[in-house]
């Protein structure tokens, strides 16, 4: 992630919520400075989708983050993953956490993340658990009840 491509990501995140939650400007370039990795994905020349993933070391003070860094000590967790509309359902998204894996397997540190139960998420739910994530927790998160998910290195 570049920085002349904050101002799309910051379009689809907007139009991702409540699934992603809400962002300005200074808070993704926080987000991006303290992120081990942030990614964004391409189709027709155009940014379609994006994600960033937070380390052990962030100063990041989401309860969800801070969760598993409680209760885990090799992860790195994805913070948020979010498409246009226009590109959902074409695999990207899939490809996206390939890449996701690949970079943390050459670090040997798995992933966590949360997704939302109430409201629910059932897409989001589905395309996690196909991809080897399984629920180690709930919480309440800014009056949004999500199931804590982990997937370990392979």
């Amino acid at each position: 992630m570049a920085p002349a491509d904050l101002e799309r990501v910051l379009e689809i995140n907007e139009a991702n919520v409540p699934e992603v939650g809400p962002l300005d400007a200074d808070r993704l370039q926080f987000l991006v400075d303290e992120s081990a990795f942030s990614l964004v994905v391409e189709a027709d020349n155009a940014i379609a989708g994006f994600c960033v993933v937070l380390g052990q070391a962030s100063s990041y003070d989401s309860v969800n983050y801070l969760w598993f860094m409680e209760h885990y000590d090799d992860v790195h967790y994805l913070d948020r993953v979010a498409f246009d509309a226009s590109a959902q359902g074409q695999g990207l998204g899939s490809l996206l956490y390939g890449d996701v894996d690949r970079r943390l397997a050459k670090l040997g540190v798995g992933l966590t993340l949360e997704v939302n139960i109430d409201p629910p998420n059932e897409p989001s739910l589905a395309f996690h658990r196909k991809h080897g994530y399984v629920e180690v927790g709930r919480q309440m998160s800014k009056g949004i009840e999500v199931s804590l998910m982990h997937k370990p290195t392979k």
